[in-house]
């Protein structure tokens, strides 16, 4: 009696052209390509509001870009080869492919999934790989709850400054003088 062979395919590791094919939001980690789900409303308005401000800082200070959501960032780290941060300022020149090298600075806006402990150690690996590519801070930015701005750097990335509202956040040393106030995270309330 003669034994069939089975005969298995390795998982192919993903990689950067895998990345190009993807319609939508996604990073490469660990050898796969991780999707990511479209953003909420309030998650985008506080994206948005975020980059216009990041924006008129460029225009002034004619140093760098601020780029909005689903741009990404190729990097070279053991298990993670991209970043697809919800807002970021490079100070690289613009092309029409993925940015070669980490941000100076990114943004995580937190989605209804990131919350609870599982999700905090997540986002503390991401962080300690941006820091690990070249960033040099990272916003954490709660908007779903209570409304905050954590301001990690990666000169001390286990004391975050944290923003509440009414407060006014920074990004230095990344981003010189530049400002932002928490509650421009949030539209102004609907008086009609």
């Amino acid at each position: 009696m003669c034994k069939e062979l089975q005969i298995m395919e390795a998982k192919r590791e993903a990689t950067v052209d895998d990345l190009r094919r993807v319609r939508g939001k996604a990073e490469l980690v660990n050898g796969e390509l991780v999707l990511m789900s479209p953003a909420g409303a309030l998650h985008g308005y506080a994206g948005g509001a975020i980059h216009a401000s990041l924006t008129d800082y460029a225009r002034r200070t004619r140093r760098g870009h601020a780029l909005p959501d689903n741009v990404g960032f190729i990097i070279d780290l053991p298990h993670r080869r991209s970043f697809c941060p919800d807002v970021a300022y490079c100070l690289e020149r613009l092309g029409p492919d993925f940015i070669q090298g980490a941000p100076v600075f990114a943004v995580e806006v937190r989605s209804k999934e990131d919350y609870g402990p599982a999700a905090e150690r997540a986002m503390a690996a991401k962080r300690a790989d941006y820091f690990a590519a070249g960033t040099l801070v990272v916003w954490d930015v709660e908007v779903l709850r209570e409304g905050w701005i954590r301001v990690f750097r990666a000169s001390a990335p286990e004391q975050p400054a944290t923003y509440g509202r009414g407060a006014t956040a920074e990004a230095e040393p990344a981003l010189p003088g530049w400002r932002f106030a928490v509650d421009e995270l949030f539209p102004p309330e609907d008086t009609t």
